[in-house]
């Protein structure tokens, strides 16, 4: 198995692999971060002995709490490298997450939001604890729409008038209200969390690899945004990500701490609606 600077390995058998997000201090999806994923989904396309994919956080405070709002452009260049200019998004690489050959599913912890919700959403699968794992997506605060799958996905899994809610409100979630909305599969106590998942992904992985990967294939028909939409999002997200609008409102944030671990990190959700 290939080594990732940004990404703590493992695996129990050949069948079933985990991968924890470990990029200090608190996991922002920068370029480094971005290109181990670009090389780990190399990896899941080019090894038919893997069959399932549990990935997870080093950091019990923070999944992925959102991308590092100084690198916008350069995690951008590292996104292109799994597509080509046309590609040049997280929306592209976390929709070919989605189309990998293996079932992905996502082991939630601590926060994610933004871009790390919807790198879970491009997940096929979302389970979190329920004592510590928070959910949002909290762009229209700042100024800019979600533009990595969070609007596609969120309307398809929760409906329109919960869609709305959760992208126009740009609040905090638990793990109890997303598991009731349908954000993720379950809320379970943290102490049972690993437990359950592990057994999930060994009996994903026992089945005959042919049947899944071609009962994916068709739900991925089904249910997936189109290709198209979510060139849109992300083009629309780096329009508005570029504003004076957000930059102001970044500035603001950042000179309270933003991208730091500390309270408003923590409670993102809350601060964003002072502003």
């Amino acid at each position: 198995m290939v080594t990732y600077p940004t990404l703590r390995i493992g695996r129990d058998d050949q069948r079933v692999i985990t991968v924890a997000i470990d990029a200090p201090p608190m996991n922002l999806i920068g370029p480094e971060l971005v290109r181990d994923l670009v090389n780990l989904l190399d990896t899941l396309e080019s090894s038919p002995e893997i069959r399932v994919m549990v990935l997870e956080s080093a950091d019990p405070e923070y999944f992925v709490p959102h991308v590092d709002l100084t690198k916008v452009a350069e995690y951008t260049a590292e996104a292109a490298k799994a597509g080509g200019p046309e590609d040049a998004s997280l929306g592209m690489l976390w929709r070919k997450f989605s189309e990998a050959p293996v079932v992905t599913i996502a082991k939630l912890r601590g926060r994610a939001r933004g871009a790390g919700s919807e790198l879970a959403l491009a997940c096929d699968m979302r389970f979190a604890a329920r004592e510590n794992a928070v959910l949002g997506q909290p762009e229209i605060g700042f100024g800019a729409p979600p533009g990595a799958g969070g609007v596609q996905h969120l309307a398809r899994l929760l409906g329109r008038g919960r869609a709305m809610e959760v992208l126009l409100g740009a609040d905090d979630f638990d793990a109890d209200v997303a598991e009731r909305y349908g954000w993720i599969n379950r809320a379970l106590p943290d102490a049972e969390l690993d437990d359950f998942v592990a057994r999930l992904a060994r009996r994903i992985a026992s089945f005959p690899a042919e049947a899944m990967r071609a009962a994916k294939e068709v739900l991925n028909e089904l249910t997936l945004p189109a290709v198209d939409a979510v060139r849109a999002d992300a083009k629309r997200f780096q329009h508005y990500v570029a504003s004076d609008t957000v930059k102001a409102r970044m500035t603001t944030l950042f000179g309270q701490g933003l991208q730091t671990r500390g309270d408003l990190e923590l409670d993102l959700g809350d601060r964003i609606g002072r502003l």
